[in-house]
């Protein structure tokens, strides 16, 4: 089936792709917004280019005064450097920018007057006033020091940021074909080692997954899900592959 990017793309029933669909580019980014009943939450809400297609998706979906939350998985400007923006079109007092204090140190700069909701202050956790509840898992220098993901109980669906991330001239939202290799160069440049990615992946295969969607590259599903864990886990990166680099 043919999906029609310059529209959201419903990934489950309250999760929607929102991200903008760059043909020139190698890196696409995801944000998403989770719908629940009293609550709407913005995961990693994207770059300054990117926003006027992000926010017009989200516009189809919602009324953007409705979203509650937004999720801030790290602070590099293509996950959150809209964010001031988004805030100012949100224009709710009580909007919360949930993140890990490490990350908030860092995006106070951006100029936001929200609250934080720190999520190493709070168990981890972010409980909806549905009952739904998120949880979120600290990945530190995958790729920054406060790194987290995001777990949607209900669904069983993980939101993991960089990591999964691929870069890909052939980019689809669900993955198809080879999906592994395209993972690599990221991981490669951007992961500090294999035995910090791995620690990780070890760590994610005791979890009960549906899908993992990641902030780059393709929406992983079913048994998808533990051929990228398996090949991650077994991935130098980072300082691995420095070790024949010549010294001053």
């Amino acid at each position: 089936m043919k999906i029609d990017y310059d529209s959201p793309v419903a990934v489950t029933r309250d999760i929607h792709w929102v991200g903008f669909y760059d043909d020139a580019a190698h890196l696409h980014c995801n944000p998403y917004l989770l719908i629940d009943d009293e609550d709407i939450v913005l995961v990693d809400p994207g770059s300054i280019p990117h926003f006027p297609v992000v926010m017009r998706k989200v516009m189809e979906l919602v009324n953007p005064e409705d979203i509650t939350h937004v999720v801030v998985q790290h602070q590099d400007p293509d996950v959150c450097g809209n964010l001031a923006v988004v805030e100012d079109v949100i224009n709710r007092n009580d909007l919360k920018i949930v993140t890990h204090t490490s990350t908030a140190r860092l995006i106070r700069h951006l100029g936001l007057r929200s609250e934080f909701y720190l999520v190493d202050e709070h168990d981890y956790r972010l409980g909806l006033q549905s009952g739904r509840e998120l949880r979120f898992l600290f990945t530190p220098y995958l790729h920054s020091p406060g790194a987290i993901v995001t777990y949607d109980v209900r669904s069983r669906s993980l939101f993991t940021s960089d990591i999964f991330a691929a870069i890909s001239k052939d980019w689809s939202l669900f993955a198809e074909g080879d999906f592994l290799t395209p993972m690599d160069p990221f991981h490669q440049h951007y992961m500090p080692s294999n035995r910090i990615l791995k620690h990780c992946m070890e760590r994610f295969e005791k979890m009960d997954l549906e899908r993992v969607l990641p902030q780059h590259g393709s929406i992983l599903e079913g048994e998808d899900i533990a051929r990228a864990i398996a090949h991650l886990k077994a991935l130098p990166c980072g300082i691995d592959l420095m070790d024949d680099q010549p010294t001053l």
